[in-house]
């Protein structure tokens, strides 16, 4: 969205729009539905698939993460990749990290097949919506931002030709982590007391509970509050690779020698942006673990720490 004048703005206020829509669990509405609501503003300013993939070609990964995936792949581990991002990003990062593409889950984009020529009431529909969603930045009154929005996307959208593109799109995202999440499981004949699942964020939450849930270890990293507390544990550090000897522990003594190696890391406390961990399976009190992260996210994510 960065790629037209004002587009991480629209983004910022859509995503908004996302979180308000999961938390008042709207009906057939999955976090991470913002990568369909931004569908019309890409094609609006003639953003492509190559676009995308050039992006891509520049990845900035979090700190560690090469390190990690490199060390669980040398010792035996099955790496996988769950993720709301397109499919023209998502499937050239794993690439480089070394995970098999089909162990990849992401959200299909066939952004050049959607590319038509926009009619005059619609261009002027999505240009009069764009200036209305920038009014709305930066996104902090829930009450204009669903009123506009549900007026746009609920209303006026599905009324023209460029709506139907959003239906075509189905992120990644929620139910769909899950349903991702369960299919690997099936395929491998692992049940999903046996996984670790790492996450961070809104469209991670059902994934990190069910793991929790069935005994795994559910693991949040930078995390937000809408995904801490559903997290077994949580780690915030500006090194993913921070989580090895957790992982290690678990491979020798599954979730028992997990806990113990974290309540002893939470004890020592971190220091200089890492080694923050929080052992939270029947924790009620999170607040200050949520606080350590906010600030390790913003850290870690920059502008993408404002996002859900």
């Amino acid at each position: 969205m960065k790629l037209f004048p004002g587009g991480d703005k629209v983004f910022e206020v859509i995503s908004r729009y996302d979180d308000i829509l999961t938390i008042e669990e709207k009906p057939g509405y999955e976090p991470g539905d913002t990568l369909a609501l931004i569908v019309p503003f890409l094609v609006l300013h003639h953003i492509i698939e190559e676009d995308i993939i050039t992006m891509a070609a520049k990845p900035i990964f979090t700190g560690g993460a090469e390190k990690l995936v490199s060390w669980l792949q040398g010792n035996s581990w099955k790496v996988f990749c769950i993720t709301t991002t397109y499919e023209q990003y998502a499937l050239r990062l794993t690439q480089k990290l070394g995970i098999f593409s089909q162990n990849v889950a992401c959200t299909p984009f066939p952004l050049n097949r959607m590319h038509q020529t926009l009619s005059q009431t619609e261009l002027a529909l999505l240009q009069r919506v764009e200036a209305d969603i920038l009014k709305l930045y930066p996104p902090n009154d829930d009450a204009k931002i669903k009123q506009s929005l549900d007026r746009f996307f609920q209303v006026e959208l599905p009324a023209t030709e460029v709506g139907k593109l959003i239906t075509q799109v189905k992120p990644v995202g929620g139910w769909r982590k899950l349903e991702a999440l369960n299919r690997f499981a099936e395929r491998n004949q692992q049940p999903l007391s046996k996984w670790i699942a790492i996450g961070d964020s809104i469209t991670d939450f059902r994934m990190l509970h069910a793991v929790d849930a069935a005994g795994g270890l559910a693991i949040a990293f930078n995390a937000n509050q809408y995904a801490l507390p559903y997290a077994t544990m949580s780690l915030a550090s500006s090194l993913l690779s921070d989580l090895t000897d957790v992982l290690k522990a678990w491979q020798k003594d599954g979730r028992k020698g997990a806990e113990k190696i974290v309540r002893e890391k939470e004890a020592a406390g971190g220091s200089d942006n890492r080694g923050y961990f929080h052992w939270l399976s029947g924790r009620k009190d999170i607040n200050d673990v949520i606080e350590i992260h906010r600030r390790a996210r913003k850290l870690a994510r920059e502008e993408a720490s404002k996002l859900g």
